[in-house]
């Protein structure tokens, strides 16, 4: 596959500045091989628009279908957080830490499987510590939002956020204005409302993945094997 594209056209991305981020999407996303991650197979461009070449992923945005029902049943909360626990684990085996983790950025596969579909705020750290703060609010981990350096627990954090969000309907740190939800993010102000009702496996997965401080985080293979995960689908492999 050939390297990104050094002169890219001067549309109005570029002149945005961010060539860089959109070159960085292109090298890291096309180098990855996850069935849960959705493939990057190439790019062209003409003087106006870059082309991105994607596997299409059959049934669609995963936002879409959490807005339709409103929130999952507990099986198949817990399918989507394993997958993407393995899709995660994966890219931080290669030393990519996304930092955009959120239904948004999800599709679902031709099989009802989860793709993580958007690679724009990642970033490619052997190093393991970063320091730009990116990716959307009710996401942003403490680290993040105290403007500290993080590392790939910024992703686990989010696998929190986002298994809070497929069970309950909603981000747990949501709040009425930006100033609030940072206050309740730096708390971790977590509370579960009583309905739905929810089991006490789904709540405990979600305590250990929202901890303030990011080495207390579950390790994404310790997720695969966590009560929750096993009773609602068996056995897991990372």
């Amino acid at each position: 596959m050939p390297p990104a594209p050094t002169r890219p056209p001067q549309t109005q991305l570029f002149r945005s500045n961010v060539e860089h981020q959109l070159r960085r999407e292109i090298e890291i996303q096309s180098h990855l091989r996850h069935p849960n991650i959705l493939r990057l197979f190439g790019y062209f461009h003409d003087d106006q628009r870059v082309f991105l070449i994607l596997e299409f992923a059959a049934k669609g945005e995963l936002y879409k279908r959490l807005q339709s029902l409103s929130y999952f049943d507990e099986r198949a909360a817990a399918s989507f957080i394993a997958q993407l626990a393995r899709a995660l684990h994966y890219c931080h085996s290669k030393h990519v830490i996304h930092r955009d983790i959120k239904p948004e950025n999800l599709l679902i596969g031709l099989e009802g499987e989860l793709k993580i579909a958007d690679f724009g705020w990642s970033v490619h750290a052997p190093g393991d510590r970063r320091t730009t703060m990116c990716g959307t609010l009710d996401y942003l981990p403490p680290e993040m939002v105290e403007a500290k350096p993080h590392s790939h627990h910024v992703d686990v954090w989010s696998l929190g956020v986002l298994c809070y969000e497929f069970l309950y309907g909603s981000p747990p740190f949501e709040a009425a204005g930006h100033s609030e939800t940072y206050r309740r993010i730096l708390k971790v102000d977590l509370q579960f409302p009583e309905k739905p009702a929810r089991s006490d496996e789904a709540k405990d997965l979600i305590r250990r993945l929202l901890r303030k401080d990011p080495a207390d985080r579950l390790p994404l293979p310790d997720v695969l094997q966590h009560p929750w995960i096993v009773k609602s689908l068996g056995p897991q492999q990372p």
